[in-house]
């Protein structure tokens, strides 16, 4: 079973290429893409000797990481707006697509087998749904078995790109959710019965151990901890699965390159294959970096992973860039990087 942990995410040794000594980077921040960054950076590692030190630690704590200049690169879910990342001379750029999901831990309850609605879901995360046999559930999962039992709900303790998506998608569906708490990397949790957890390791964890929870992960820690999944009524009334085909559809049809600092928002998105809680996940860097070796070697390993690292994304059900989109990243991003 993958492991998630939140340390060296690549192990290995430094190597000499033929035309300069490899720097080895760090970066910091959203654990949503711990699991591919974890993946791409073995493979990095394994063709180039360059290791990877990724701090799994949420996105707020990257950003604070880059803006403290103590990691090469900064990782969000929550992109920063175009007149922040101009004031603090920054570039970003999303580096793939994935989903959040509602996870639940139900007796006998299979993965995709709970059906729910973005209202509902934003009901039991409001505390106005406390158990699982609330007619509103029901009416929507006649033939599951839900217990007589109250819903514990499970979210992240700490600033989070994943909170962001998943509470930016809730303001969107649910008037109530808007008013009463609103998007955020960090929001008062309102239900009376809840448990936070940190990092999408640790939602995962205690959906896992606290019987008839509920809470909210990417999409990969879900499926690697064979966590059961929620399926959801989307915009266009459809119950779709959260996988790569769903996310993807979410996300088609966006021109990132008009949005400032490429900060598309996919969540609620249109379209009947769409899954309502899908995003990208970004990475932050400097336009004049201190460490310009170890920036160089950042816009190297994402550019391998844009072009070798597709396959080892969609097995991990996420959604690499289009090929247009990193075409632009190159052209129109990268190169505002002094490097020199």
């Amino acid at each position: 079973m993958f492991q998630m942990k939140s340390w060296l995410i690549a192990a290995g040794f430094s190597a000499v290429s033929f035309l300069s000594l490899a720097a080895d980077i760090t970066g910091a921040g959203a654990t949503f893409p711990f699991p591919v960054y974890s993946k791409w950076s073995e493979a990095y590692n394994e063709k180039t000797g360059v290791k990877l030190n990724y701090q799994s630690i949420g996105s707020s704590g990257g950003i604070k990481q880059i803006k403290a200049k103590t990691v090469d690169f900064g990782a969000t879910d929550a992109p920063l707006k175009g007149e922040e990342l101009e004031k603090e001379g920054m570039v970003q750029f999303p580096a793939v697509i994935g989903g959040v999901v509602p996870i639940v831990n139900l007796d006998g309850v299979k993965p995709g087998e709970v059906k729910l609605t973005g209202d509902v879901l934003a009901k039991i995360f409001l505390g106005s749904i406390t158990n699982w046999q609330d007619k509103e559930i029901k009416d929507l999962n006649p033939t599951v078995k839900l217990p007589s039992a109250e819903i514990t709900v499970v979210h992240r303790a700490d600033g989070s790109g994943t909170t962001f998506t998943f509470t930016e998608y809730l303001t969107k569906v649910s008037p109530a959710w808007k008013e009463k708490v609103g998007a955020g990397a960090a929001v008062k949790w309102p239900a009376a019965s809840s448990v936070g957890g940190k990092g999408n390791e640790g939602v995962a964890a205690n959906v896992g151990r606290i019987k008839n929870a509920i809470g909210y992960v990417e999409y990969a820690y879900a499926k690697k901890n064979k966590i059961s999944h929620a399926n959801l009524r989307n915009k266009d009334g459809q119950i779709v699965e959260p996988d790569d085909t769903t996310f993807s559809a979410a996300a088609a049809g966006i021109d990132w390159s008009k949005q400032p600092g490429m900060a598309a928002s996919l969540t609620d998105a249109s379209g009947a294959k769409s899954w309502p809680i899908t995003t990208a996940t970004f990475i932050l860097m400097y336009k004049e970096p201190t460490n310009k070796a170890a920036s160089a070697e950042v816009l190297k390993f994402f550019d391998y992973a844009f072009k070798d690292g597709k396959k080892m994304a969609l097995e991990l059900e996420y959604v690499p860039m289009p090929d247009a989109t990193t075409d632009y990243i190159r052209k129109s991003v990268w190169t505002s990087i002094n490097l020199k």
